[in-house]
């Protein structure tokens, strides 16, 4: 009879999965170095995940999960804090030397599955930032219409500045247009708040 896999050790051995793609990559993952790497054999790897599809769907959960986790755990997301304060903390956070490798391998994820080449399976990570945001800017008293639209295009921008950085490494031009962009949604918050004031 086939032993039950461990949800403590699998929650463990996802989590060295994602670090390893974020050293290495996935558009080039394989299961045969990927447990050479980890030190175990590809049956320690099968006995968790039926295959490499398997595999890669439960990664990516595994990193959801962890983003969700950093997200909920942001300071200032009550209203201490302004929504440009919050993403400009954010940006610096993610950008920090030991973090570089997980913002690499986001982008390399949502470049795959903006090529369709992902199988199916699509990370939240998009959608989980753009709610994130928009409930900063609800906090705010931003009405929900407004909140949704500013959050898409808070976060597309956001997304398409830290693509521009991590690529030509012009820090000075990328930030600054980043210094413009939180002025931006923390002047729409601003009306907002003029616009529809708190009962």
């Amino acid at each position: 009879m086939a032993r039950t896999a461990d949800p403590a050790r699998r929650a463990e051995l996802l989590d060295q999965i994602v670090d390893y793609l974020a050293g290495h990559g996935l558009s080039t993952l394989s299961m045969r170095p990927l447990a050479e790497h980890l030190g175990k054999t590809t049956r320690v790897l099968t006995h968790h995940f039926a295959d490499k599809e398997a595999l890669l769907s439960a990664t990516m959960e595994r990193l959801d999960e962890r983003h969700r986790a950093w997200l909920r755990a942001q300071p200032g997301r009550t209203g201490a804090d302004s929504v440009g304060t919050i993403i400009r903390a954010t940006w610096d956070w993610q950008l920090r030397e030991e973090n570089l490798p997980i913002a690499r391998l986001v982008h390399e994820i949502e470049g795959l599955a903006a090529g369709g080449r992902l199988a199916g399976q699509v990370p939240r990570l998009l959608a989980d930032r753009s709610e994130f945001v928009a409930g900063l800017l609800r906090e705010r008293g931003v009405p929900e219409a407004d909140a949704v639209r500013i959050s898409t295009l808070a976060n597309a921008a956001y997304a398409g500045l830290q693509a521009d950085l991590l690529t030509t490494g012009e820090r000075e031009r990328v930030e600054q247009a980043l210094d413009q962009l939180v002025t931006l949604v923390d002047g729409w918050v601003a009306e907002a708040a003029q616009d529809h004031p708190k009962d």
